[in-house]
């Protein structure tokens, strides 16, 4: 989904957004932003790409990262629902994963984790991308978008 579509949606339902992102480094809330009327819907983004970070700033509880690892749906949820409060957006969506080249949190590398919360529930899904670490770092933005999509989508279609 390209992030122009997700804009205009989300601006014509008078939605906002915000960003929590890891392996995505920024690039996910640079994507949105860089389209024209984006102030309009995204509420703003923050890079967690540490543990000490997703636990300080976002407020993601240890105990998850410990039972689930860092590169997890669980923790990419608990990312998104803090991303959501921080900002008071409608909706969230979160990153994290393992770019390689090597893995991390015991996943394998190419593996990305992604979340959405909005309104009408949440969402998460993982995928494993194979390439090298820009590769995966820009298959991992892909599917953020996709699962924003949804997200925007189902709020406008339930709203």
């Amino acid at each position: 989904m390209q992030p122009e579509a997700i804009i205009e949606e989300a601006s014509a339902r008078g939605l906002t957004i915000a960003c929590a992102e890891s392996i995505t480094g920024g690039a996910l809330c640079s994507a949105l932003v860089a389209i024209p009327g984006a102030s309009a819907v995204v509420a703003g983004g923050v890079v967690a790409y540490t543990i000490g970070a997703k636990v300080s700033v976002l407020g993601v509880d240890a105990g998850v990262i410990e039972r689930f690892g860092v590169v997890s749906e669980e923790v990419a949820l608990a990312m998104a629902r803090r991303a959501r409060d921080l900002y008071r957006a409608d909706i969230a969506v979160a990153t994290t994963g393992a770019a390689g080249p090597e893995g991390h949190g015991g996943k394998a590398a190419g593996t990305v984790c992604v979340a959405s919360v909005g309104p009408m529930g949440e969402g998460s899904a993982t995928a494993v991308h194979v390439g090298d670490r820009a590769a995966v770092r820009e298959a991992a933005v892909a599917d953020a978008l996709d699962i924003l999509v949804r997200r925007v989508r189902e709020t406008a279609h339930n709203a």
